[in-house]
């Protein structure tokens, strides 16, 4: 472990505990709603992987925040000991949120390693963190077109919310994180896969978004559209 992996811990739980206090304070004292601070922590939570790209050395560290929250939002959840986060309702998508970006990371990001495919898992955190917040957020506000799969009740206006979302952060990160500062080893793209890479991935993700049972999507939506983004990449 390096002083860089240190100060990474420390900058992880710290950030951590702060979307959590803010998204109280929120909560508490500015009478935001939960379903709307719930997504304020949600897509805070899901940036910080480019805090992580920036402070850690090793994966195998830089992991352990994500990894960590795993079992702590699961309590978080269990006891709904934060409402900012956690209602009556609430499903534990904050669980399944921690176990994919644990998940993703600790299959692609080798930033010491020949080929560091971090950029892929970048895009699926990024499908689910900004594609699947609006999705929700749009879909509950302005949702006037409802459908239904299974157990499942989406609206076509959350689904689009979602589909423009996710392709323009999957196209943002495919073009720009490669070979930056960030992710020096990652061989960079052509155009014309990432574009592919982008309209497949964010389509199957908005479907899988769509038609997965409530809160289960935090663990669909990032699986499935960096599955299809490296499925693209190895044509």
């Amino acid at each position: 472990m390096t002083n860089n992996d240190v100060i990474g811990l420390i900058a992880s739980y710290s950030y951590a505990t702060s979307l959590l206090i803010i998204g109280e304070g929120l909560r508490r004292w500015f009478g935001v709603q939960p379903d709307l601070t719930r997504k304020i922590i949600h897509v805070g939570a899901g940036m910080w992987i480019f805090g992580v790209l920036w402070l850690f050395d090793n994966w195998e560290i830089g992991i352990l925040p994500f990894a960590t929250f795993i079992g702590l939002n699961y309590l978080l959840y269990r006891y709904r000991v934060i409402g900012a986060m956690d209602t009556e309702d609430s499903s534990p998508g904050t669980v399944y949120f921690a176990i994919s970006v644990t998940l993703l990371f600790g299959l692609l990001w080798r930033p010491d390693g020949a080929i560091d495919r971090v950029p892929i898992a970048a895009a699926g955190v990024m499908a689910m963190t900004w594609g699947d917040a609006l999705a929700a957020l749009i879909g509950k506000r302005f949702g006037q077109h409802k459908y239904q799969v299974g157990n499942s009740v989406r609206t076509w206006e959350g689904s689009i919310a979602m589909f423009v979302a996710s392709t323009t952060a999957i196209f943002l990160v495919l073009w720009l994180l490669p070979g930056s500062f960030l992710s020096p080893l990652a061989v960079s793209f052509g155009i014309e896969k990432i574009i592919l890479a982008t309209v497949l991935s964010g389509a199957l993700a908005t479907l899988a978004e769509g038609v997965s049972p409530h809160g289960t999507d935090n663990l669909s939506v990032p699986l499935v559209a960096a599955g299809v983004v490296w499925l693209v990449m190895q044509m």
